[in-house]
């Protein structure tokens, strides 16, 4: 009930007992009222005034007031109204606590008639209070083996209000293991007990919870709840449950030592000591106790060996699990060990052939092998093959057997000995790979004929060596092994200028080293075309050609050969004229010498070495052409003789000399005339000047014509040569002017110089007429003489080496 209605039902009490405390004055003679509890302070009880026969105004004035021993003032009386009102909150309970009657005594004093009156004032009850346990919640504890019908007790519930508002009745909440029953005593008080109907199950429901209801008769009911706990004690009804009785896992076989497999539970719906469930390994034969380990506790089962998936696929495990007061349970577990790839492919060579020829052909087995994993399924599946780019193949033979044959021909000279590896690799994820090594020997044939180092040798050798001398060395490769690369060498038997090849060289059969057996000279033999043979020792023996061409190097062996002048014959010496008229730079005559060497060897100059009167004349240095230096003069002596030396530039270099006459005079009668004032009278060859002027006429002419045959053979010779040059396609291209100086020099000077001789009866009137020459110089220039020209080689000679310089005697360019 809200606190609005409250106050109006009291307003409406407060009326009601003013009405009867009125009609209580008038019966009885004494002034009572009646008025409910709970009523706010100032709530109107009656009108005292009107009851005491007083005005209103009148109560101040006459000293009414209410007078009380030992009570505090309840009520008290309002001047204005007259009216008597409350004093404060009025509680019944608090005033008469149980009483069925509630009554507040006082008197009420009028002091100007000294008159008191007695006031009574009822305080009626109202349903302020509901009943109320002194507690609110109640715990009973029931085993649950305890027999229906057993009652317990439960709290009493206390309502302060009396009549109808007070405590009624109780009421039970609704349970189908509980009911309610009233116990009467001997009071008549009757007491709530709560009486077992059905068996309690603290597996099924450990706790139930009840509500006990306490209800007034008041308007409105008021009621108090106690509430009820019935704890439900246990007992050991129940033995362990596994949460299934077989349990299945499936494990890797590689799992580490101590690696937990599954927890195994058991649940008891027991408690306490009822429900301490402990697990223990049933016995099991053979070596599962040995391989798994439970934990008693917490149920882990764990690996105590390594499990191997090739010695046991599966394991069945058999556990107990025992409650405190020793009821127990079985289960079983099944552990299915599933194979890893811990196994690498094993290979087996069966048979195996050491060697194998080379050039046998495809297919020529090599070896037998076996491969084998113990791993299953897709981990054993093996597959083989061969390592590398290697002429082997593998063939599946029976079973896992496969042979190992060649795929193509060997060649023992290009791989001798092959190491071959075979990989067998598994179906597993990561695949595991086995290696194995086999060596094959490849045995050697006679397939490959000796090689030369180079298509074509060239060697040089100086003149003048010694017999027996070394050459050259050929060398032939052969890359069969054994007496199959056993190397012989020979020479092919040639003719060299009418004479046989082996009469000028020899090799050595074993080293291939060349041998001179005689002396050459350059000037006769230029060059040897050879040809060797290299031969092994196989079955059949398989041989070889390769050409060596010879050089001879020409040494500086001969001396420097004056042709002009000539020495005469009988003793005297020639004569040149030079006229006195002659201006300097007047070529007088010239010296005109060969070398038969070559090169530098034949590279002549020329040098005045002794005159009789020096600075008179000068002598070309490559030429050898004589010059007046200076003019002559009137003083200088008609007779003037020259000392000219001519030398090559070999080494060391050799030389040649030659003395001229030359008579200085405008003609030949002239030159009579003062060659016979010269002499003396008494001389007895003066007579026979004539017959020395045609003798010197003569020789001059049979030098002339022998300058022309020598010319001509040597020209033949040059022709022919080279014409044996072009046909072994060597390409020499000729040697250079230089080295045929002394020819070319004749050439000129026959095609410069040319002499009359007109001879008279009086041999003093001899005439010789030397007409002017137009010369060149008979020696190279000496610009060139600087630039020393190397004597030109076969070209494939030299393509083969890459080299451009000759060597020097005795060594070689290939």
């Amino acid at each position: 009930m809200t606190d609005s209605a409250r106050f109006q039902n009291r307003g409406a009490l407060v009326l009601l007992c003013a009405l009867l405390g009125t009609l209580c004055m008038m019966g009885s003679g004494q002034v009572r009222y009646s008025v409910p509890e709970e009523l706010d302070k100032g709530s109107f009880v009656g009108n005292i005034a009107e009851d005491l026969g007083l005005e209103p105004q009148q109560l101040a004035g006459r000293g009414v007031r209410i007078v009380s021993r030992g009570r505090t003032e309840l009520f008290a009386l309002h001047a204005r109204s007259g009216s008597l009102v409350t004093a404060g909150r009025i509680d019944r309970e608090e005033l008469c606590a149980q009483s069925a009657q509630c009554l507040v005594k006082f008197n009420i004093l009028v002091e100007d008639k000294l008159k008191i009156f007695e006031v009574e004032v009822e305080v009626t009850d109202i349903n302020d209070n509901a009943p109320d346990f002194l507690t609110q919640e109640m715990e009973i504890k029931i085993g649950e083996l305890t027999s229906p019908g057993t009652d317990f007790p439960l709290k009493t519930a206390f309502d302060p209000d009396v009549g109808i508002n007070s405590l009624q009745s109780y009421q039970l909440s609704h349970s189908d293991f509980f009911s309610l029953a009233m116990k009467s005593v001997s009071d008549g008080t009757k007491y709530p007990q709560l009486v077992l109907e059905r068996a309690l199950d603290r597996e099924d429901k450990e706790v139930h919870q009840i509500v006990l209801v306490a209800s007034d008769a008041g308007e409105p009911v008021h009621s108090g709840n106690l509430y009820i706990q019935v704890v439900v004690l246990d007992a050991n009804d129940n033995p362990p449950v596994f949460t299934q009785p077989e349990y299945r896992v499936s494990v890797q076989e590689n799992l580490p030592v101590g690696t937990r497999l599954l927890t195994v539970n058991a649940t008891d719906p027991d408690e306490g000591f009822n429900a301490q469930v402990s697990y223990v390994l049933d016995k099991m034969p053979g070596k599962i106790a040995q391989m798994f380990s439970l934990n008693s506790v917490t149920g882990d089962i764990s690996l105590l060996r390594n499990l191997d998936y090739e010695d046991a696929m599966f394991h069945e495990i058999k556990i107990e699990a025992v409650d405190g007061p020793g009821l127990l349970s079985r289960a079983k577990i099944l552990v299915t060990v599933l194979d890893v790839n811990d196994n690498a492919p094993e290979i087996t060579i069966t048979s195996l052939t050491g060697s194998v020829p080379e050039e046998t052909t495809p297919g020529r087995e090599v070896a037998l092998i076996h491969v084998h994993d113990r791993d299953s399924g897709q981990n054993g599946q093996v597959t083989v093959s061969v390592l590398g780019n290697m002429p082997f193949n593998l063939e599946k033979s029976i079973g896992q057997y496969y042979r190992l044959v060649t795929a193509r021909s060997l060649d023992r000279e290009q791989v001798p000995k092959y190491n071959i590896t075979l990989r067998a690799t598994d179906g597993g994820i990561p695949p595991q790979t086995t290696d194995t090594h086999i060596s094959l020997q490849v045995t050697d044939t006679n397939d490959n004929p000796p090689a030369f180092t180079h298509a074509s040798y060239s060697a040089f050798i100086q003149e003048n060596n010694p017999r027996g001398a070394s050459i050259f060395c050929v060398t032939a490769q052969d890359p069969d092994s054994t007496e199959n690369a056993q190397v012989t060498y020979a020479l092919t038997e040639e003719t060299v200028q009418g004479s046989p090849l082996s009469t000028y060289v020899s090799i050595n059969s074993d080293t291939g080293v060349l041998y001179a057996l005689h002396s050459f000279d350059y000037e006769q033999v230029r060059d040897l075309q050879l040809q060797v043979t290299a031969c092994d020792n196989g079955k059949p023996p398989l041989s070889s050609n390769v050409s060596l061409r010879l050089f001879i190097l020409d040494q500086n062996d001969n001396v420097p050969e004056i042709l002009y002048p000539t020495l005469p014959t009988d003793g005297s010496t020639g004569v040149e004229l030079a006229p006195r008229s002659a201006e300097p730079g007047y070529l007088v005559t010239k010296v005109v010498a060969v070398d038969r060497d070559s090169g530098q060897n034949a590279w002549l100059s020329y040098r005045l070495l002794k005159a009789s009167e020096p600075g008179l004349f000068s002598v070309g240095l490559h030429t050898g052409e004589v010059h007046t230096a200076r003019a002559l003069l009137d003083r200088d002596a008609l007779k003037q003789s020259l000392v000219v030396a001519v030398q090559d530039h070999g080494q060391p270099p050799l030389s040649a000399t030659v003395t001229l006459t030359v008579a200085i005079a405008d003609s030949i009668p002239d030159v009579l005339a003062d060659l016979g004032s010269l002499e003396s009278p008494a001389s007895p060859g003066d007579s026979d000047l004539t017959l020395y002027l045609v003798v010197a006429v003569a020789v001059v002419s049979c030098v002339f014509l022998a300058f022309v045959i020598v010319l001509l053979a040597v020209r033949l010779r040059r022709w022919h040569t080279s014409r044996l040059l072009q046909a072994s396609a060597g390409e020499l291209a000729g040697l250079p002017a230089s080295h045929f100086v002394g020819v070319d020099g004749v050439q000129a000077f026959l095609q410069t110089y040319s002499h009359e001789v007109s001879l008279t009866a009086d041999s003093r009137k001899s005439h010789l007429i030397f007409p002017q020459p137009n010369y060149a110089d008979t020696l190279i220039s000496q610009e060139s003489c600087e630039k020393s020209e190397p004597l030109l080689v076969p070209q494939d000679f030299l393509e083969a080496k890459g080299e451009t310089k000759l060597p020097q005697p005795g060594h070689i360019q290939s």
